[in-house]
């Protein structure tokens, strides 16, 4: 096998997921990309993925079949024999739902990485539905005329962050080793250093323009990739963490920073000085 297969298929016995109905190249409802066809590795995921459908049914079904002995050897040991086919049966069910959802669960972390999904869109999403309602401006897109861009800039009483969306191949290890960013193999000095650097301009000319101290903390949601047990890490002055997870970093910073006539303030400012991406 090729190292690129040898590649894609190492990504296929590391993750597990629910690939019955995968389309290569992504869904149907985003607009197809060359960067997820022909011998790309986002295209060998989802042809040994579904390649692989038959082996995961059998599977599922031999799980199924000693969920059932089980349930039954259950219901005779106390006394209540009559029920034992049903209780096997329920099991049995449980069992094999269990696993088809924990397949689904690991393919469907990947959709951003395949393509099927747009992240600055999921994470968007959250962001909206979860900190409007406390007092959080959320602006989509945003940019410094002629430089850095963000996907998400949020203005709320705990302080201002920006947020960008990134996805690595599923068996991407994302640490940090001596105070260093690692994806992989790979420094990523480069990506956080772009970050920060981000998050300064902004600060800057959001501090210039309301004469209210802004200090903006650098995220990136991590849609695929393996981050350190818990989801978040900090490195070289940027947080990663699961797209999820961005929402409760930000609900449980301290409020106070900034009052409501501020936050209005650093909001109608952001939205005329930055413009949209």
């Amino acid at each position: 096998m090729t190292g690129e297969g040898s590649s894609a298929w190492q990504i296929l016995q590391l993750i597990y997921s629910f690939g019955e109905f995968a389309v290569p190249g992504g869904s149907i409802y985003v607009q197809p990309s060359e960067k997820y066809t022909g011998n790309s590795p986002q295209w060998w995921y989802e042809k040994f993925w579904r390649e692989d459908a038959q082996s995961r049914r059998r599977s599922r079904y031999i799980k199924a079949a000693v969920g059932f002995v089980i349930g039954a050897a259950l219901a005779v040991r106390f006394d209540i024999t009559g029920a034992a086919p049903l209780i096997g049966l329920l099991l049995g069910g449980l069992v094999a739902g269990g696993d088809w959802f924990l397949d689904w669960r690991s393919f469907h972390a990947t959709a951003v990485w395949r393509g099927a999904k747009r992240g600055e869109v999921v994470t968007g999403r959250l962001l909206r539905r979860s900190l409007r309602r406390l007092g959080y401006s959320v602006l989509d897109g945003r940019a410094i005329r002629d430089q850095a861009s963000i996907d998400h800039l949020v203005i709320g009483p705990a302080g201002v962050w920006v947020i960008d969306n990134e996805s690595w191949s599923p068996d991407t290890e994302i640490d940090r080793y001596n105070g260093r960013l690692f994806f992989g193999e790979k420094y990523g000095t480069k990506e956080a250093k772009a970050r920060v650097e981000t998050a300064e301009a902004f600060a800057e000319l959001l501090t210039r323009e309301t004469r209210i101290p802004v200090t903006i903390t650098p995220m990136i949601a991590v849609h695929c990739g393996q981050l350190p047990k818990g989801g978040r890490l900090a490195a070289e002055g940027v947080l990663l963490l699961k797209p999820r997870l961005v929402v409760k970093e930000i609900k449980t910073a301290e409020t106070g920073v900034y009052s409501d006539e501020q936050i209005e303030l650093l909001t109608r400012t952001a939205a005329r000085e930055l413009q949209k991406a």
